[in-house]
């Protein structure tokens, strides 16, 4: 199977140095700007020349505006995107552009579960009777910085775990794009984004990023927590939302029957 990768920061970097030790599968083109200095795949640069290497499926690495910029072209041209930037689609208007684009006979828009597990039953559940949904996210203060928490709570004063914002899933995952795409994952295949409560916690004693969340409907209850470690060269991203992509991958190329 062909693929191409937009972006090559810490998560497509590390996507495409695990697809290059695959042999089924063919890393055609990286577009990144400003191009990587060094890279094992083919650069290009532009949307225009990712698409000219025909790949079967694109994903994208690089962010909410990459996704924006690129995602409805992605479609449109027929190609398959799988999307790393899930909390971009809370933005209503683009998850529209997007479902209109693959359902006018385009592309099909792929979103893995990323770093949180259990997505599959949220869908189940959904089908069976699904009533609520409510997720945690709990990360140290480290994995806080550089985003609006900074301004909602002092990071470096706190002792002990504290909640420092209480919302539905879009806002979580507008308002914090690098840290809660779990959270659009999960109201995707649940309830929505309006439906799904969502609680941020900033712990010193958090050991990697914290996920767990309480479904609950006719179908009875789900209750799940991963504790992932984080990627070195992001601390904000857990090590599972990479191997999520990987998977995905590897099943589209027929490489993981389950």
């Amino acid at each position: 199977m062909k693929v191409a990768v937009i972006g090559y920061g810490a998560i497509g970097s590390f996507v495409v140095a695990h697809l290059n030790a695959e042999p089924s599968i063919e890393v055609a083109a990286v577009f990144s700007l400003p191009p990587p200095l060094t890279c094992p795949a083919p650069g290009v640069g532009s949307i225009e020349a990712l698409l000219a290497t025909r790949p079967d499926l694109v994903i994208e690495c690089a962010g909410h505006q990459a996704l924006r910029e690129a995602g409805e072209t992605v479609i449109r041209n027929g190609t398959d995107l799988l999307v790393v930037s899930v909390g971009a689609l809370a933005d209503a208007a683009l998850e529209r552009t997007l479902r209109d684009a693959a359902a006018s006979g385009g592309g099909r828009l792929l979103i893995p579960g990323g770093a949180l597990g259990g997505i599959d039953a949220i869908s189940a559940a959904r089908e069976a009777g699904l009533d609520s949904v409510e997720y945690s996210g709990r990360k140290a203060p480290a994995a806080w910085k550089g985003t609006p928490a900074e301004k909602m709570i002092a990071l470096n004063a706190v002792t002990s775990a504290e909640t420092f914002l209480e919302c539905d899933a879009r806002t979580a995952a507008l308002q914090f794009p690098q840290n809660a795409n779990v959270v659009a994952a999960l109201a995707l295949a649940g309830l929505g984004f309006e439906k799904t409560k969502v609680r941020l916690i900033v712990d010193p004693a958090a050991n990697g990023n914290n996920h767990s969340f309480v479904a609950r409907g006719a179908f009875g209850e789900i209750t799940a927590t991963i504790r992932s470690t984080t990627l070195p060269s992001n601390p904000k991203t857990s090590v599972l939302a990479p191997f999520s992509l990987i998977q995905t991958i590897k099943k589209r190329a027929g490489l993981i029957l389950a």
